[in-house]
């Protein structure tokens, strides 16, 4: 599943957090892992840039927005590069399956207990295990007034 002239396939999927929880999703029937679990995303089309991408898929398949802060893992599986982003739910809204058959607002520990693709594993069993922390703003706003002022 190689890109346009070989070129690997770029993938962008979405943590999105609220308090203990994470949102997955199901992959619907005639898809590729069907049935399986995945952080909600899909392929980046040809001119479209990761953040783009990814909410225009947020948007086709739970008809969310949401605030794409920084990218938190990468993963190559064969011709995929898959990437993903934590990103900011605004809580007014509601997801609905659009594609997928359904989805599910899970504790990260209990992410191990569904079937995701092995592209995936690693990943799911970083969140399982905390070791990949959030980033609030107060800590970004910290972090930043850290850094030293370059001298002129």
């Amino acid at each position: 599943m190689m890109g346009r002239h070989d070129e690997p396939v770029i993938v962008v999927a979405a943590v999105i957090r609220v308090g203990p929880w994470v949102l997955i999703t199901q992959r619907p029937e005639g898809a590729g892992h069907a049935g399986r679990w995945e952080f909600p995303g899909g392929k980046r089309e040809p001119g479209e840039r990761d953040v783009q991408a990814l909410r225009r898929e947020l948007r086709e398949e739970l008809g969310i927005e949401v605030g794409v802060t920084r990218m938190i893992w990468r993963e190559d599986a064969g011709p995929l590069r898959l990437r993903f982003y934590e990103c900011e739910y605004l809580p007014v809204q509601r997801p609905r399956p659009l594609v997928s058959p359904q989805f599910r607002w899970v504790r990260p520990e209990d992410l191990p207990s569904y079937d995701f693709p092995p592209a995936d594993d690693r990943l799911v069993r970083a969140l399982a295990t905390d070791r990949i922390g959030r980033r609030t703003r107060r800590a970004r706003r910290r972090r930043r007034s850290r850094r030293v002022p370059s001298r002129s």
